[in-house]
C-alpha cells in the first residue's frame, strides 16, 4: 500500500473511532485533519465552515470563529459546554456554535457536527430546492433525504430555530442561501455524510441536465429505509 493510501486509512480507522475511546489531543488532531479535508475538497475557502465533537458528557472541542480550516492547529481548538460557554481556549469559539448545541441537545446519538459549504450542495440551498427525492440506493443507505431549512441569518440563535423541526429525523440538512449541516456518530461518520451529499447534489443536477429523473419508487424507498435501519443498528 502506498504512503498516501495508508495515511487515508489511519486517519478512517482512528476519526471513526467513538469519542468516548480517544483522548483530547486525538480529538483535536481529528477535528484538524477533517477541516483540512473539507478545504482541500473545496467545502470550506477562506475561514468558512465549523466543526465540532463531543469531548464528554458536558463538554465538546469545537473550531474557533474567523480561523481557515486549512490552517487549524490544535491549540486554536476551543471547549465548551453544552450551554454554550466557552470553557478554555485562546480564541473565540465558531459564530455557529447555536447550529451545533442544536444538534447535540437534541439527539443523545450525536457525537458530531459539521457545517460547510460544498459547491453543489450550496447552490440547491440557494436555489431553494431540497435534495429529499431518493434517486439512486447507495444515498438512501448512508444519508437518506435531505431536507431544506428556510432562511435564518448566519451567526444568530435563528439558525437553531430553522434547523429544529429536521435534527431529530434528518443526519443532513440543507441550509437556504448558506450551505449544508451533517451530524454523526464519529467525526468520520459526519465528514463521509456532508461527502455524500455533495455527491447526491451532483448527480442530482447532472438528471437535470440530462432532461430526466427517475426517483426510486415509493414501496422500494420503504424497502431501503428498512434496510438502512438495519444498518445503522448493527453499524452501532
Amino acid at each position: 500500500m502506498c504512503e498516501t493510501n495508508t495515511m487515508q486509512v489511519e486517519w478512517r480507522n482512528t476519526v471513526s473511532t467513538p469519542s468516548q475511546q480517544r483522548t483530547e489531543d486525538e480529538l483535536r488532531r481529528d477535528l484538524c485533519t477533517t477541516a483540512r479535508r473539507l478545504y482541500r475538497l473545496g467545502y470550506a475557502p477562506a475561514t468558512s465552515g465549523n466543526l465540532s465533537v463531543r469531548l464528554d458528557e458536558r463538554t465538546l472541542l469545537v473550531t474557533p470563529t474567523g480561523a481557515s480550516k486549512y490552517l487549524l492547529r490544535r491549540a486554536d481548538i476551543v471547549v465548551v459546554d453544552l450551554e454554550g460557554h466557552q470553557i478554555e481556549g485562546a480564541r473565540n469559539a465558531t459564530s455557529e456554535l447555536g447550529m451545533h448545541l442544536a444538534f447535540y441537545r437534541r439527539r443523545e446519538d450525536v457525537n458530531a457536527v459539521i457545517h460547510a459549504h460544498p459547491p453543489i450542495a450550496t447552490a440547491f440551498a440557494c436555489a431553494g430546492r431540497a435534495l429529499d427525492e431518493i434517486l439512486c440506493q447507495e444515498a438512501a443507505m448512508t444519508l437518506g433525504p435531505v431536507p431544506l431549512a428556510p432562511y435564518a441569518t448566519t451567526g444568530t440563535d435563528e439558525v437553531a430555530d430553522s434547523l429544529g423541526p429536521f435534527i431529530p429525523a434528518y443526519d443532513a440538512v440543507l441550509l437556504a442561501n448558506h450551505g449544508a449541516v451533517t451530524c454523526g456518530t464519529t467525526l468520520f461518520d459526519a465528514f463521509c455524510k456532508m461527502e455524500t451529499l455533495e455527491h447526491v447534489a451532483q448527480i442530482r443536477l447532472a438528471t437535470w441536465q440530462l432532461g430526466s429523473w427517475n426517483p426510486i419508487e415509493e414501496d422500494r424507498e420503504r424497502l431501503l429505509r428498512r434496510a438502512r435501519e438495519r444498518y445503522l443498528q448493527n453499524s452501532v
